[in-house]
């Protein structure tokens, strides 16, 4: 782990992928992740944790069974633990996502859009 200043914006222009986050710090067991999304996802949970989103760049949405949460860069929401959910963009959006070390992208859902874990950037 570095000690070094972290530029989001230089670690974004590193890869183009959407819907495959990349680690750029770790915390105790919480990793800060990068991804850009766009298009849909698929409907998953995490049933061991929370799920950080915090838009950094372009909007978003997180669908649930019951709502949509909107969100735009300055904005974040903290998916609970067992909740499914789908995120999706329309335009490309870069999202930084919190959670523990070892979490898989697409939770308890597998597929074909499930990402390498623990990829630094």
């Amino acid at each position: 782990m570095s000690s070094e200043k972290i530029n989001l914006q230089d670690k974004l222009a590193k890869f183009s992928e959407h819907w495959s986050p990349r680690v750029i710090a770790q915390m105790n067991d919480y990793q800060f992740k990068l991804a850009k999304f766009q298009g849909e996802f698929t409907w998953h949970a995490h049933t061991d944790t929370d799920e950080v989103f915090l838009v950094i760049e372009g909007n978003m949405g997180i669908e649930f069974r019951d709502k949509v949460v909107e969100l735009s860069a300055g904005e974040m929401y903290v998916v609970p633990k067992g909740v499914e959910h789908k995120p999706f963009a329309q335009q490309e959006c870069k999202v930084m996502l919190v959670e523990p070390a070892g979490v898989v992208n697409t939770g308890d859902a597998g597929g074909e859009l499930t990402a390498q874990n623990d990829v630094w950037v």
